[in-house]
C-alpha cells in the first residue's frame, strides 16, 4: 500500500514510518522541516509539505496519489498554544491543515487516520472517556484546535480513523520521561502533579497498532494508550516509576495542579480513556505501560 505519513520526522511519525517500511509498504514521508537524521530507505520518499497551504496540500496528494494517510503532524506545545501570538498558527496547523488534508484525501479516494487527543474532553469525573462519546468541552486552545481537526475529518470522509492518545513518549522527541530524567540529574527532589490521572502511550507500540488499523476497514473513533494493568496513574506515580526503573534516588513530592501553578493552559484532571473498542474491533491492545517504559529506557541508553 502507498501511505502518506505527515509529521514524519516527529516523535510518533518517525516510528510510524519505520513500522510501515518494516511491513513492506511504500511510504511518502512528509514534514515541514525534514530532519537530517531521517531514515534512509528505498521504500521511503521524503518530501517537504506545508499543511497550512491549501493548494500545496491538494497538489501534493494529487501528485503522489496515496491510498491512505496517517496524519501525525500537529502543533503539540500545549502551553505555548495559549500565547496570543501563537493561536493563529495553532489553528492553521491543527484545524485548517487537517481540513485541507481531509479534502485532498476525498479528492484522491484515500482513507485517513487522524491522531487526536484526550484534551478534547473537559477532564471532569472519574469514569473513562468512551471513544464514541460526544460531550466535548476542551479546556485549552490545543484541545479546541484538535477537536476542529476531528470535525474536519469526519465531515469530509466516510473512511476514517480518529485515534485519541495521551501522555505520549517516544525515542525521537521531547517528552515527560526525558524531562524527568534531565531534572533528576540535577535535583534530589521534584514536585509533580498528582490530580491529573491517565496512562502513557509509547510511540513504538502505538505505531504497530496504527499500521494494523490503516490496513483494515474498521473505521471509527478509538482511544489508545498503553495498558494500565487495571489501574490508572497520576503524573506523580509516573515520575516515581521512571526514577525506580532508571535507578535514580530522586524524591517525588506530589502536589495539586493549583499548587504546581506553572502551566499556562488548563489541563484535564481525568484523562482516563476507555480502550475496549480496540479489542472489540479485532485489534491488539498495547502492552503494559511499565513494560513500555522499561523498553524505552533501554532504547535511549548511551
Amino acid at each position: 500500500m502507498k501511505i502518506l505519513v505527515t509529521g514524519a520526522c516527529g516523535q510518533l511519525g518517525s516510528d510510524v514510518v519505520s513500522e510501515l517500511v518494516r511491513r513492506g509498504h511504500e511510504v511518502i514521508a512528509s514534514d515541514l522541516n525534514l530532519s537530517a537524521n531521517r531514515e534512509k530507505n528505498e521504500q521511503i520518499y521524503w518530501q517537504r509539505m506545508d499543511l497550512t497551504a491549501a493548494q500545496e496540500v491538494r497538489a501534493f496528494l494529487h501528485h503522489h496519489q496515496p491510498e491512505a494517510v496517517i496524519h501525525c503532524a500537529a502543533w503539540t506545545q500545549v502551553d505555548a498554544a495559549e500565547l496570543p501570538e501563537n493561536r493563529g498558527l495553532v489553528y492553521s496547523i491543527n484545524a485548517d491543515g487537517t481540513r485541507y488534508l481531509a479534502e485532498a484525501c476525498k479528492d484522491v479516494g484515500a482513507k485517513m487516520l487522524y491522531i487526536s487527543t484526550d484534551y478534547v474532553f473537559d477532564g471532569r469525573g472519574d469514569d473513562a472517556w468512551k471513544p464514541d462519546y460526544r460531550g466535548f468541552a476542551p479546556l485549552n486552545v490545543y484541545g479546541k484546535s484538535k477537536l476542529e481537526g476531528e470535525a474536519a475529518v469526519a465531515d469530509n470522509l466516510a473512511r476514517f480513523f480518529i485515534v485519541r492518545i495521551a501522555w505520549v513518549f517516544g525515542k525521537n522527541g521531547s517528552n515527560f520521561v526525558r524531562t524527568m530524567l534531565n531534572v533528576g540529574n540535577s535535583h534530589e527532589v521534584v514536585r509533580v502533579v498528582n490530580d491529573q490521572i491517565g496512562t502513557p502511550t509509547y510511540t513504538f507500540d502505538l505505531a504497530k497498532l496504527l499500521a494494523d488499523m490503516i490496513a483494515s476497514e474498521q473505521y471509527g473513533y478509538y482511544h489508545v494508550t498503553n495498558d494500565e494493568g487495571g489501574q490508572y496513574i497520576s503524573w506523580a506515580d509516573y515520575a516515581k516509576e521512571i526514577y525506580r526503573q532508571a535507578g535514580m534516588t530522586v524524591q517525588v513530592i506530589p502536589v495539586t495542579t493549583e499548587e504546581y501553578g506553572l502551566s499556562l493552559a488548563k489541563r484535564p484532571h481525568n484523562s482516563r480513556l476507555d480502550k475496549r473498542k480496540i479489542q472489540e474491533q479485532g485489534f491488539v491492545m498495547l502492552p503494559d505501560w511499565k513494560d513500555a517504559l522499561k523498553r524505552y529506557l533501554e532504547s535511549i541508553k548511551d
